[in-house]
């Protein structure tokens, strides 16, 4: 049996650890090689950043996004098939297509403090609990440990009984080694440890989120058409080269994935783009009773 056919074996167990647990951490869901290359792309952009300002962000640590344009090493992270699935298994049924959210590299240095425990789904407010926003899945590019700013996580604290609950409970630490991808939900509370160490720790963030919502990172600015052009289909479809039906987030009235073609025509008609139920409900509207 192959390693990605072992994987999707073992999907369904970690969708329900995702579900009743609020995370799941897969080891060995991609090979340690592609995640070094990806990693030697990004160190002269590690180097390069400045750090972050805010207690939020931390002032010990160093963030940037627009990696599908920094390393072409980033899509096998955006594009894992086992974390394709489970995303669309999570968030398919409050949206017609799910979105790439993030793409962000995140470097700890020693002596950042500990991240205050939050939940990622708040950057949007509308109301919580009958459904997720997103799922967001860790990708360490170092190893990552207790003393180095592993990310904690609290269990059952997602969803609608874990947002009541009036403590948090004791974290979890995602120790793991690059590779390993670890996936919780945006209503689960979690954030970065404190790095006691002499080294830095670094990571991914590969998030998803449903079709319709803003996502926390502008990807038409990160990834203008001239780059999207570059991407596989499925890779800009994830990057908002295509509309969610009815119709948002079009282009002139058309799916915005006109804007990657050779030509773009000058002068675009609009054209329809609804749901199967919305095309059943049009398709009898007016029409004569027959009796």
């Amino acid at each position: 049996m192959t390693r990605l056919a072992s994987l999707r074996g073992a999907a369904p167990a970690w969708i329900d650890q995702l579900r009743n647990k609020g995370y799941c951490i897969i080891p060995d869901a991609l090979p340690a090689g592609a995640i070094a290359a990806l990693e030697a792309d990004l160190d002269p952009v590690f180097a390069a950043t400045p750090f972050c300002q805010g207690r939020f962000y931390g002032e010990s640590t160093k963030r940037f996004g627009s990696l599908l344009r920094r390393s072409r090493h980033a899509a096998q992270l955006v594009l894992n098939p086992i974390i394709l699935a489970m995303v669309e298994e999570i968030l398919g049924p409050a949206c017609d297509r799910i979105q790439l959210n993030v793409a962000q590299a995140i470097e700890i240095h020693p002596g950042e403090v500990r991240q205050f425990p939050h939940r990622d789904h708040d950057m949007w407010q509308g109301e919580k609990g009958n459904h997720e926003y997103l799922v967001n899945v860790i990708w360490p590019l170092t190893p990552f440990t207790r003393d180095n700013g592993a990310t904690q996580i609290y269990p059952g604290s997602h969803g609608p009984n874990g947002m009541a609950r009036d403590e948090l409970g004791e974290p979890i630490i995602a120790e793991c080694g690059p590779g390993s991808a670890i996936c919780f939900l945006g209503s689960t509370a979690h954030g970065a440890g404190a790095n006691r160490t002499g080294h830095v720790r670094r990571g991914i963030v590969i998030g998803y989120c449903l079709g319709w919502l803003k996502p926390y990172e502008n990807q038409w600015l990160a990834y203008p058409p001239e780059i999207a052009r570059t991407f596989p289909r499925e890779l800009s479809a994830l990057a908002r080269y295509t509309q969610h039906r009815p119709n948002l987030g079009n282009f002139e009235g058309q799916c915005p994935s006109i804007l990657l073609g050779d030509r773009v025509p000058e002068n675009i008609g609009a054209i329809d783009a609804l749901r199967p139920d919305q095309e059943a409900m049009i398709e009898g509207f007016g029409q004569p009773a027959w009796g």
